[in-house]
């Protein structure tokens, strides 16, 4: 993607807890030239020295079959918080735009055997059941409900390019980039709030 020099993020311990943070992402791939997407949450995993996005999508979902078992290019999108900047904000007249976080992430998939699938899909209960009350963890299902794995296919891709952009009003001045902050937080909107919040921490 575009990425004007202000808004590029290089520090990969950021981009990967970035990754960590919004981990349903937008896996884009190709079928006879035509861009197709899936939506799905994936997870950054570290398998012996490289690092890798892993996932899942079902079976019935032709797209698996693009992947072309790491012969071909794969793009994932990760979307953090938006939200429209107004110009009204600014102490000189200028155009509205709109700030945002945004992590592609491009490599090879492969698709995951079964034992690789169930691993995956351990790790992906445990991120997100672990701290319930009565969690679906994979050894609290029943063999039934387990059964479903056989209705997804499991797939790992390799990572060789990442692009980050933070798009967050670094290019204004200290008294604009505070008065964004501001009405950010008295818009009623989460995502602006979000977006105010990510600011302030780069204050």
């Amino acid at each position: 993607m575009f990425i004007p020099r202000h808004y590029k993020e290089t520090d990969m311990e950021k981009i990967q807890q970035f990754i960590q943070q919004h981990g349903f992402g937008t896996v884009v791939t190709a079928e006879e030239g035509k861009p197709i997407a899936t939506h799905t949450p994936v997870m950054l995993r570290k398998l012996n020295r490289d690092y890798y996005i892993t996932g899942h999508i079902a079976k019935a979902n032709p797209q698996w079959k693009t992947f072309g078992n790491g012969r071909n290019e794969v793009l994932v999108m990760f979307q953090g918080p938006h939200a429209y900047i107004s110009s009204s904000w600014y102490k000189e007249e200028d155009v509205p735009t709109w700030n945002y976080q945004s992590v592609h992430v491009y490599g090879r998939a492969e698709i995951m055997s079964e034992e690789e699938l169930k691993e995956d899909l351990i790790l992906l209960l445990e991120k997100y059941e672990s701290d319930r009350e009565n969690a679906a963890l994979w050894e609290n299902l029943s063999p039934q409900t387990l059964k479903q794995i056989r209705g997804v296919v499991g797939f790992k891709i390799k990572i060789n390019e990442v692009q980050a952009a933070y798009k967050l009003s670094q290019n204004r001045t200290r008294e604009d980039y505070q008065n964004i902050i501001d009405k950010l937080y008295e818009e009623n909107d989460l995502n602006a709030n979000k977006v105010a919040d990510e600011m302030k921490d780069k204050l």
